[in-house]
Parts: C-alpha cells; structure tokens; sequence
C-alpha cells in the first residue's frame, strides 16, 4: 500500500516506474546492497523502493535540491517503517557528492548508486559517483535521453568516452524511454 501511495503522488507529476522499482529491487538483493544514494529524490518513490530493498541495518543517502516534494512523500516513507534507513540531504547534488568524497576518504563505500536528476548534469554525477560505488557496484543513470536531441547527442559521446576509457565500467545500456 505505501508504494502505491507514493507512486500515485509521483505519477501525478512524473517519476519512475513500477516495474523499473521493481527490477531495482531485485538488483540490490542480488548485489547484497547495504548502502546507497540517490541523486534526485523527488516524492521519494524510488527512494521508499530502495530502503524497502535495504537490510533493516541498510541506508540510502537521499540527494535533492528541493525537500518540498520530498516532505510529500516522507510521512509515506515513515509509514513502511524505513524512515531510519534515510538520510535526506537537501542541496545541489554536484555540492553534496563532494562533501560526502570528503567524508568517505575518496569513496568506494557505496553499493549501488542511482541519479535521476538534472539531466545536463549527469557528467558530473557519473564523475562523482563511480568514485563513491565500491568496485562491482552499480552506478545507474535513468531517462538520459529525455533531452533535446543536440545535449542527447553530446550526452552519448561523453559517456562513451567515460565507459570506454575507465577500466571499472564493464557494460553500458542506453534506452530511449
């Protein structure tokens, strides 16, 4: 029931997908997720999704520039009982990954990584967070490519570039959703 709460105030706006959560879901209990973050917040459905994924010792460092809608979704949240598994930093994401490099002496520390947020900013964000996810992490980067077609088209290039030239990426998978 708490999913579909959030996913009905997401929806209402915009946000991820059940099925995409869910696939998520199954992805942090292959990889044995314990700490995670997330880059865009918005109400929280991704975010509930994870920490409901979590161990009930697991945390996911939630980033958003805005806390409004996430104040939208918190009481949801606090309802499936995994309010202690948040901790919700507001500020601009690029700002906040560094200060948390900072505190984790360089990264590695995390286990899965997901961005869904100011989409011309992902070179930074995908910068960011290969340093702060552990090597066999995951590093996700969602709705690329709902861009204009020019920043799309730098958007590959530089991640190509990236993929290809850091030993620590193995695959990638660009989908137009």
């Amino acid at each position: 029931m708490c999913l579909r709460c959030v996913l009905l105030m997401a929806r209402s706006f915009k946000g991820s997908s059940p099925d995409q959560m869910q696939f998520f879901s199954v992805l942090l209990k292959m990889i044995g997720a314990r700490y995670t973050i997330e880059v865009g917040v918005f109400t929280g459905y991704s975010l509930l999704s994870t920490a409901l994924a979590l161990p009930a010792d697991g945390k996911v460092v939630a980033i958003d520039v805005n806390c409004e809608y996430y104040e939208l979704g918190r009481p949801v949240i606090e309802k499936a009982g995994v309010a202690h598994k948040v901790d919700f930093r507001e500020g601009d994401g690029l700002a906040v990954l560094d200060g948390i490099l900072d505190d984790e002496d360089g990264g590695g520390t995390f286990d899965f990584a997901y961005a869904d947020a100011d989409k011309l900013q992902y070179a930074g964000h995908h910068e960011h967070l290969l340093r702060l996810v552990r090597v066999g992490g995951m590093n996700i980067l969602c709705e690329s490519f709902k861009l204009p077609f020019s920043s799309v088209v730098m958007l590959i290039r530089d991640l190509d570039t990236w993929y290809f030239s850091d030993g620590h990426v193995h695959s990638w998978a660009p989908q137009r959703s």
